[in-house]
């Protein structure tokens, strides 16, 4: 349960009839447990894993009534970790996002600030990552940003989300690099979304310049005639759409990304088919599984992850996690951030504890 730390508070009178309404509400999710890697560089890990269910975080999210159906609105909200309590971007306090707006009932919300592309707010409800519950199975690198990561969200960001229209929203967001030169650093992007009952489904585009993806935790050392661990984007065409059904107490779902990058004259592609299905056998408990086969420059890394969530209160739920990748000649399995492989095979084996506040 999040915790209104302020509520119905009297605000300055701003006419005759209208009397602002504030508040602010603190929340976070910890979440800690411990992991095997069967192949990281040619051995074995045991490891003390963290946000592995949902990523640390606390934050505070805040809304004013104005009157007239609009809403002044902030969101701080920082990433850390939970095994050392560092920070997820060190020296940066609100690593995830940062923003203040203004909302309308009637026709939606606009911020500004540090802020989430749309790749992570819709196509990444989408993966066998976020219905499955586990970090490690998001695709080789991230580079389709569905997870929130240090160098996913938009700097200097402007961003609109619509209202529901007959089960319709749409978006549109841009990221200035705040240079003389419009162009550098520059980011923008569009999403429309469907919900209609048991059937929801979302598309999204985006157009990145200057852009550093995480090549290196895929295993490749070189990337487009430059090292890796720096590699630098000149452009990213960054786009996907996804869906998801319910059934009773199944849920199917399905996602492809793609992704161009662009260097140095170089331009190569990164595509990701991902579905799933979970099923909820009782209020506490469901069971979640799925797969995914990811593409780059004639690398290809399929994985599969099947789960078990319980569910000790409506905010604590203990997990276990099996994964298995698969990379073929070109490539070395590599699972998002738990240590690139010597071979082609790497299995994930994992349990934990997730809380919300």
């Amino acid at each position: 349960m999040k915790r209104i730390i302020a509520a119905g508070a009297a605000g300055i009178v701003i006419s005759s009839t209208a009397a602002a309404q504030s508040s602010v509400t603190l929340y976070g999710s910890l979440d800690a447990g411990i992991a095997y890697v069967s192949n990281v560089g040619g051995h074995s890990k045991w490891m003390e894993e963290q946000g592995n269910m949902q990523p640390d975080r606390w934050g505070l999210f805040g809304t004013e009534d104005l009157g007239g159906g609009l809403h002044a609105v902030f969101k701080l909200e920082n990433g850390f970790y939970t095994n050392t309590g560092n920070f997820a971007k060190a020296g940066t306090l609100f690593n995830r996002q940062a923003y203040v707006g203004i909302s309308q009932d009637k026709i939606g919300l606009i911020s500004l600030g540090h802020q989430t592309p749309f790749n992570f707010d819709v196509l990444g409800p989408f993966s066998t990552a976020y219905q499955a519950a586990s970090w490690f199975a998001f695709h080789p690198g991230n580079i389709d940003e569905l997870a929130d990561t240090g160098i996913v969200p938009f700097d200097n960001s402007v961003k609109f989300r619509s209202v529901d229209y007959y089960g319709f929203t749409v978006g549109a967001m841009m990221g200035l690099g705040n240079t003389t030169n419009f162009a550098t650093g520059r980011n923008y992007g569009f999403t429309v979304t469907y919900a209609q009952g048991p059937f929801k489904a979302g598309a999204v585009y985006s157009n990145e310049r200057n852009r550093t993806p995480s090549i290196v935790t895929t295993g490749i050392t070189t990337f487009q005639g430059q090292p890796a661990a720096t590699y630098a984007a000149d452009n990213v065409e960054n786009m996907g759409a996804g869906l998801s059904y319910q059934i009773g107490k199944l849920q199917l779902h399905g996602l492809y990304t793609r992704v161009k990058l662009k260097s140095n004259g170089f331009s190569d592609l990164y595509q990701s088919y991902d579905a799933g299905a979970n099923y909820q056998f009782t209020p506490a408990n469901s069971v979640s599984g799925g797969a995914s086969t990811t593409t780059l420059s004639g690398r290809r890394w399929t994985q599969v992850e099947i789960g078990d969530i319980y569910a000790l209160s409506k905010s604590t739920q203990i997990y276990v996690n099996v994964l298995f990748e698969h990379a073929n000649d070109n490539a070395k399995a590599a699972f998002f951030t738990a240590g690139v492989s010597s071979g082609r095979n790497q299995t994930v084996v994992l349990t934990g504890m997730h809380h919300s506040f």
